[in-house]
């Protein structure tokens, strides 16, 4: 929120990667990095619990954009227009977004289209709605990887 960064908690689900590409590589469908168990935690979103504790801490919401890494962050705010809007409210564990399968390997550019519609329709009944489908389609996503 803000451009204040914070650390993410995650179960890890990949092998170390090389100190270049560290922190710059999204994950892709069936990227040889996942551990078996991460396979599963992934696809289940089962890897995204710890976040709750960045709930607890103040750094995220339960619903908001989802954040991206630091690299991809700089990457896209001089590459795509409004996409800093997005920062005006914390990162959540899930999103406008992410229930509609955008997750994991898709655009971007429709990425911030779907959170800049949250934005502006915010309200508590928006985020049990979220919330519910979360829940519902959490577990079977096809773009969770």
């Amino acid at each position: 929120m803000k451009g204040q960064i914070f650390r993410m908690y995650k179960f890890r689900t990949m092998r170390m990667s090389n100190i270049e590409e560290a922190g710059r590589r999204r994950a892709i469908r069936d990227d040889p990095r996942r551990t078996s168990i991460g396979a599963f935690l992934r696809r289940t979103s089962l890897d995204e619990l710890p976040q709750f504790f960045n709930v607890l801490k103040g750094d995220m919401s339960v619903v908001g954009p989802r954040p991206e890494m630091l690299f991809f962050v700089r990457k896209f705010s001089t590459e795509l227009a409004k996409y800093n809007s997005r920062h005006y409210v914390k990162a959540g564990i899930t999103g406008w977004a992410q229930v509609n399968g955008l997750r994991g390997d898709t655009s971007i550019p429709d990425r911030i289209q779907y959170d800049l519609y949250y934005l502006r329709h915010w309200s508590i009944g928006f985020d049990l709605q979220i919330i519910l489908l979360t829940l519902l389609r959490g577990m079977s996503d096809r773009n969770a990887y």
